[in-house]
């Protein structure tokens, strides 16, 4: 009876890791969403410039031309979608884990309350 608690209390362990885990991979898709919306912000906005375009380089801007500063706008879009698309993947794997794990402890916790019953 001691080692089933023991295994549960580890298994519960695992399962509390497993869903800090999708929460920090939740915060990185919402960190790379509003990256993304950035991007597409500055985008529109160059498509409506008239004058001069500058960007900017750690604290300094720096001038660019229209054309080079839209180049570099498309390939920041494209670098965050390919680790947006990443993250969802790891999403999904992990909260199918998670939700696994979740019903086998559900059944494993019934079946100990069974067992630990008078």
């Amino acid at each position: 009876m001691k080692k089933e608690a023991e295994d549960l209390g580890k298994e519960l362990v695992e399962y509390e890791n497993m869903e800090k885990q999708l929460e920090v991979l939740l915060i990185q898709k919402h960190q790379l969403q509003i990256q993304m919306n950035e991007i597409k912000h500055a985008l529109d906005e160059l498509k409506k410039s008239k004058g001069e375009v500058y960007h900017s380089v750690g604290s300094i801007l720096m001038h660019t031309t229209k054309n080079e500063a839209e180049v570099d706008l498309k390939e920041r879009s494209e670098l965050v979608e390919v680790k947006l698309n990443a993250i969802g993947k790891q999403e999904e794997k992990l909260r199918s884990t998670v939700m696994e794990t979740q019903k086998k402890l559900q059944e494993k916790m019934k079946d100990y309350g069974k067992a630990g019953a008078p």
